[in-house]
């Protein structure tokens, strides 16, 4: 069997045409195609305007500007999660203060963010992780009780959907990636939703030098913008979405019923969500056969990719301080040093997925 890669990315005909569509047509900066897909993703999450960017970081920074998060703020964000979330805010000259999360959803704790509210706090950070909503509902509560924007990081969470809605509509600001290995792609590219139209303007302003209009700039701004490239890709990516997220729950739901290896944690999700697994990922305890490191060279062995996301949490990255107390995040020091990554893209076949199985039944 060849190997089975952590991550493809799913890209057809369709995709290779739309793409190539616009390369005939010679605009290939932002058009008509990024209006049509920003309307689109703004229709698909439920929120009033989406802006469309060049990624999900670009995205992030965005949404903080527009927020108007700036030096000496502070923006509480969860420890286990990728770099951006809280690169974004220190971006904006800001300080990301770090709550910990639940070890069996890897989401933000609303109780965690009750204890860090500070007179300097300005907003939270709510990452749906891995393709699971956070929740989204005790967030919100804690950010209203203390007048604080909230903002959804769904880089990892398209179509994902919270009781009966999907995320990205719930928050001041969604924030969204499409990098290549995401549920849905434009190569690189991100989107900031929002219903707020105030909210819109500055966003519009702010990725594109801060022009109010040509070149008239009235606000600092930087050049974010989305390409009629990435917009095509998008366009159809997010027709065939809500299939490919079905195929990666159903594979999701072949591991968690035929996985068996002692010591072997699978995901866990709420029953007020629908999870899209953006990554499925697992939780290897002290009764694991095999250390962390040894499994994935013993997957590797038998062609089967892995990954870990994500092995150091962010209070304990060198640019924010190196947070080695103990007491700190412990959640998300015990999570980054335990979980792996198994492939669950939409390009998996049964055998294959078989093939996995059996293969990490067979540890010993």
């Amino acid at each position: 069997m060849d190997q089975i890669p952590v991550a493809r990315p799913a890209v057809g005909q369709d995709e290779i045409s739309a793409v190539t569509s616009v390369l005939e047509s010679g605009m290939l900066a932002s058009g008509a195609r990024v209006e049509e897909f920003e309307k689109k993703f703004a229709d698909f999450c439920g929120s009033t305007y989406a802006v469309a960017v060049n990624n999900g970081t670009a995205a992030l920074h965005a949404a903080l500007l527009a927020a108007d998060i700036g030096p000496d703020d502070e923006v509480i964000v969860p420890a286990f999660t990728f770099f951006a979330t809280a690169s974004a805010v220190a971006m904006c000259g800001a300080k990301p203060v770090f709550a910990d999360v639940d070890e069996s959803t890897f989401n933000i704790l609303p109780q965690q963010i009750e204890e860090r509210v500070t007179k300097k706090t300005r907003a939270v950070i709510g990452v749906h992780l891995f393709g699971q909503p956070c929740d989204i509902q005790s967030v919100q509560e804690c950010c209203e009780s203390h007048n604080l924007k909230f903002i959804e990081d769904a880089a990892q969470a398209h179509g994902a959907v919270y009781k009966g809605q999907k995320v990205g509509g719930f928050g001041d600001f969604g924030c969204f990636s499409f990098y290549a290995t995401k549920n849905m792609i434009t190569g690189e590219g991100g989107m900031v939703t929002t219903s707020d139209k105030g909210y819109n303007g500055r966003l519009r302003l702010i990725i594109n030098h801060g022009q109010s209009e040509k070149y008239l700039h009235t606000c600092l701004g930087y050049n974010y913008r989305m390409t009629d490239i990435s917009a095509a890709l998008g366009i159809v990516q997010l027709k065939r979405l809500e299939k490919f997220n079905l195929r990666r729950r159903k594979n999701a739901e072949f591991y968690n019923a035929n996985l068996s290896v002692r010591g072997l944690v699978t995901p866990a999700t709420t029953s007020d969500v629908s999870h899209v697994y953006h990554q499925y990922v697992v939780r290897l305890t002290e009764e694991f056969p095999l250390i962390r490191a040894d499994f994935m060279e013993y997957l590797k062995s038998k062609g089967i990719g892995s990954a870990v996301h994500y092995p150091i949490p962010l209070h304990r990255q060198p640019l924010f301080g190196l947070d080695n107390n103990p007491d700190s995040c412990p959640v998300s020091t015990r999570l980054a040093g335990s979980v792996l990554s198994l492939p669950v893209h939409p390009l998996l076949d049964q055998k294959e997925l078989a093939y996995i199985c059996d293969t990490i039944n067979r540890v010993k």
